[in-house]
């Protein structure tokens, strides 16, 4: 097999990925006709196939811009594929996200691929590869808001603008809570290469630890309260509701039951 060969399959984009944005299509489809026999579920599995299509274009960024930056090695990794499978951590970067979700509707980021840093000359382009995955988040984000600040919902069935509501919703978490400096998280990523060697060494003890303690502090009343104003603030100025959020959580809830909302003329 010769070297282009192999360049072609490394970068083939992976039938997983492929599948899971044929089931965001199908159920939004179902979410838009209230085809199914259950809309909340409908909302649910577009909801999750969404945040995970997004999850994978998070991870590609970081791929990609390592790539671009010196670390070759990121197409034998097999993350240019957009496989979530070939991810260093699949559970934090695809199933404790979505756990978190289901939770408390809150999108939590995960864990990075895995780039060879020291193949990597120039602070700037380690900065630039940690900010390219929740950059990554804020494109989605604007993309979903789309419709609501350009008051293009006419037509729109409720439900759907509720899911994507709701899909926003996670986009602008996941992106703010990203670029916190925390260690482990990307925005520490981002200002890690502009701090001394003594501070490095003293805070990467605590990476591993960095997700876990952030959704802990999130699980604090008033700390919560806080941040989901500030996200519900965000979303009303790109036109999107608070109203549409919260149906948007629980037509996602399937489980708990059918929601009632009221109907709005649209």
């Amino acid at each position: 097999m010769n070297t282009a060969t192999i360049r072609r399959r490394d970068r083939r984009i992976s039938p997983v990925f492929l599948a899971l944005v044929a089931v965001m299509a199908a159920s939004g489809w179902a979410v838009w006709h209230r085809a199914a026999g259950s809309t909340g579920f409908a909302v649910f599995l577009f909801v999750v196939s969404g945040w995970v299509v997004s999850l994978c274009l998070h991870e590609y960024a970081h791929a990609r811009t390592a790539l671009h930056s010196g670390d070759l090695s990121i197409e034998a990794k097999g993350y240019l594929t957009l496989d979530p499978l070939k991810y260093t951590h699949v559970a934090l970067s695809i199933v404790l996200p979505v756990i978190f979700v289901i939770m408390g509707g809150i999108g939590l980021p995960g864990g990075a691929v895995f780039i060879e840093r020291h193949r990597i000359r120039g602070r700037w382009r380690h900065s630039l590869i940690s900010a390219a995955g929740p950059l990554t988040n804020v494109l989605f984000a604007a993309a979903l808001t789309a419709p609501f600040w350009l008051d293009a919902l006419a037509g729109v069935p409720d439900t759907f603008r509720y899911a994507l509501a709701f899909l926003a919703l996670l986009q602008v978490t996941a992106a703010i809570l990203n670029f916190l400096p925390v260690p482990g998280l990307d925005g520490y990523g981002v200002i890690e290469p502009w701090l001394s060697h003594r501070v490095r060494r003293q805070v990467e003890p605590f990476a591993p630890f960095g997700l876990l303690a952030v959704f802990g502090v999130l699980w604090i009343p008033e700390v919560n309260v806080a941040f989901f104003d500030a996200v519900d603030a965000l979303l009303r100025t790109l036109g999107v509701p608070e109203g549409d959020t919260f149906w948007g959580y629980e037509y996602f809830r399937f489980w708990r039951g059918e929601p009632q909302p009221p109907t709005f003329g649209g």
